[in-house]
């Protein structure tokens, strides 16, 4: 059995934002920042700050066995740039349940 990552969630105190494309994603002063040992870290957006309706739902799942079930989104040509956790796993639940990550982002 794999060992487990660590993985922590911090709060951002500051106003976060996505840009693909040069189209604003994500817009937020309410995400968090995972820091997963092995990855970049990446940060989460409430579903409500998320241009979901510019984002269409892919036909790629995956699964992490520390996080839970995954399915991704894509923007046009950009393929599943982002995903969120529908599934998470208990004691992910509160943390990422609906939340919004972002690949190959451009934030400022």
């Amino acid at each position: 059995m794999p060992q487990a990552p660590r993985i922590e969630f911090h709060p951002v105190s500051q106003r976060v934002q996505v840009h693909v494309g040069g189209k604003l994603l994500a817009d937020s002063s309410q995400a968090f920042e995972l820091r997963e040992t092995g990855y970049s870290p990446r940060h989460y957006f409430p579903r409500e700050d998320v241009r979901m309706d510019l984002l269409t739902t892919s036909e790629t799942t995956t699964h992490c066995p520390f996080k839970g079930d995954t399915v991704y989104f894509s923007l046009g040509a950009h393929k599943d740039i982002a995903w969120s956790y529908e599934h998470p796993i208990e004691g992910m639940i509160e943390v990422i349940a609906g939340r919004v990550a972002f690949g190959e982002e451009e934030s400022e």
